[in-house]
């Protein structure tokens, strides 16, 4: 039985929580942070494209093609840790942003907040030299 795959690429910059993308590929898909040590996701109220460019640049996966709303990477599951993001877009973590406070939202999965980031193919072109250099 073949499923879709799914891909996380996560990172922990200046003093942020980590930050993952739960998608089909390594630099798109639904935003998850991990906070009080659970994963969670983060509600599309207010989400634009100033807040996926901090995503992107936080997970070094270059920067911000869409800011996705509506869960289009599919509903996540458990805590959702932020709502009203308000990054100005040169935050160097999501958490350094402006929004409601862990936990605080009103929000349910239906609104998970996505990203679609420019890195991927720069990501595989050295994944592929590296392996060709083997």
């Amino acid at each position: 039985v073949c499923g879709p795959v799914v891909f996380w690429i996560f990172a922990t910059v200046n003093k942020g929580v980590p930050v993952r993308l739960s998608g089909s590929t390594l630099c798109s898909g639904r935003v998850e942070i991990f906070y009080n040590n659970t994963w969670g996701t983060v509600c599309d109220d207010n989400w634009d494209i100033n807040d996926a460019e901090v995503v992107c640049r936080e997970l070094g996966c270059g920067t911000a093609q869409s800011a996705a709303v509506s869960a289009r990477f599919g509903e996540g599951s458990g805590s959702i840790w932020l709502d009203d993001v308000d990054c100005s877009g040169s935050e160097r973590s999501l958490t350094q942003c402006q929004h409601r406070g862990f936990g605080t939202h009103d929000c349910t999965h239906q609104k998970d907040a996505g990203v679609v980031c420019s890195g991927e193919k720069l990501f595989f072109k050295y994944l592929s030299l590296n392996i060709n250099n083997i």
